[in-house]
């Protein structure tokens, strides 16, 4: 997705920094472990640009927090590839974060096995 693209990609700290600005009383330590999670689960893994695939979850996670979502779904950003390109399951997913995080990292799960016929249809999908 070329709008996620950028030169350098965002850290954890800034990612929470972006947080508490629209939610200042934020828990964001489920953030923090959601990154250590993903970091862990993708370690080695690169995307076809040869990034490492980290940037990807980083990227989504950072749209989420533009549109001031809560902390569930910027946890579930940071986690959306993990059933599909790890081992990691999503009772793992639920006994940490809990069965809201665990079923939003389903759903994008399963809308990544639906075949559209265009990038279009793909894109407003997700």
């Amino acid at each position: 997705m070329a709008f996620l693209a950028r030169e350098k990609m965002i850290t954890i700290d800034e990612l929470v920094r972006i947080v508490k600005g629209y939610l200042p009383s934020a828990d964001t330590a489920s953030i923090r472990e959601a990154y250590e999670i993903s970091s862990k689960a993708h370690h080695g893994q690169k995307r076809e640009s040869g990034e490492p695939y980290l940037h990807h979850p980083l990227c989504v996670a950072e749209v989420i927090t533009k549109l001031k979502l809560d902390v569930p779904s910027i946890v579930a950003g940071l986690l959306h590839d993990t059933m599909e390109d790890t081992n990691l399951t999503k009772d793992q997913i639920e006994g940490r974060f809990g069965p809201d995080v665990a079923r939003l990292v389903d759903g994008v799960t399963k809308i990544g096995m639906i075949e559209f016929k265009t990038t279009e249809e793909k894109q407003a999908e997700n």
